[in-house]
Order: structure tokens, then C-alpha cells, then sequence
């Protein structure tokens, strides 16, 4: 097996309702998301892919449309941040993405493994399986969230 990894990037905003620093503040990121699979080397001669896992921009292209486009230049927030939501929804057009956990690091990598890992597979099936989603919140802070053993 080899792993093949992609990464993509975008804007968000966010914060951490009952954090005891700054986080509780509104602010943003430019988060960094890597996208890391598993699988066998196509060996389809005269194929597009022969040689390949997976062609890096399929892995883009999933990622995108799952993660990147919704997430990208939105205020990403706890459903239970109602003073938060409560503002957001008096903004006419406002690009939201409500969230069932507080958006810290941690929560947005399982957020976006979970939500990964059944768009790969319904493309790909059990020949490629995601093995973990990175988050880089800054350039030296991240959170990994990986398949279970």
C-alpha cells in the first residue's frame, strides 16, 4: 500500500465560546487541510491513472466539494454559541456553517474526516481508504484525525 497526500487551504472564521484566552474572541484563520489516503498502485497500462493511488486532483476535487467551498471565507460555529448564531442570521447573506460541536482544531478534523471518508468511498470503494485528515489552524498548530485502527 502507499499513502498519497493533498493539501488545500482556506479561510474561516471561528471562535471558542468558553475559552480563557483569546480564542473566545471573534477571529479567523487560514487553515490548512491535508488529506492523506491509502491504497494500491493502479497498474492499468495506458490508463490515466497507471501508476497512481489516485489522481491528486480527484483527492482535490472530493476535498473541495465536501470541505473547501463550504467552509471556505464562512464563520464556522457552535450551535450552541446562540449569541453568535443569533448575530450571524441578521446578516443578510452571510456565509454560515452551523456545527453540532465547538469549532476548535480537534473538532474540525473529525468534522472533516467524517465527512471525508464516505465521499471517497462512495467513488472509490474499498480500493482506497482515508487514513487521516490534518488540520493546521496555524503553521504550528494542527490536529490529526485518523481512520480507527
Amino acid at each position: 500500500m502507499i499513502e498519497i497526500t493533498r493539501r488545500l487551504a482556506f479561510d474561516a472564521g471561528h471562535r471558542i465560546p468558553h475559552h480563557q484566552s483569546q480564542c473566545r474572541n471573534l477571529h479567523g484563520h487560514r487553515y490548512v487541510i491535508e488529506i492523506t489516503l491509502s491504497g494500491a498502485v493502479n497498474e492499468a497500462a495506458g490508463e490515466s491513472a497507471d501508476g497512481m493511488v489516485m489522481d491528486f486532483s480527484e483527492v482535490k476535487a472530493i476535498a473541495e466539494r465536501e470541505i473547501v467551498t463550504p467552509w471556505d471565507h464562512a464563520f464556522l460555529v457552535w450551535r450552541q454559541d446562540t449569541v453568535v448564531t443569533a448575530f450571524l442570521e441578521t446578516l443578510p447573506g452571510h456565509k454560515t456553517v452551523v456545527l453540532d460541536k465547538v469549532p476548535t482544531a480537534e473538532n474540525l478534523a473529525r468534522i472533516a474526516f467524517d465527512t471525508l471518508a464516505p465521499a471517497y468511498a462512495a467513488r472509490y470503494g474499498k480500493r482506497l481508504r482515508l487514513v487521516r485528515v490534518r488540520l493546521f489552524e496555524t503553521p504550528n498548530c494542527w490536529a490529526d484525525a485518523c481512520a480507527a485502527a
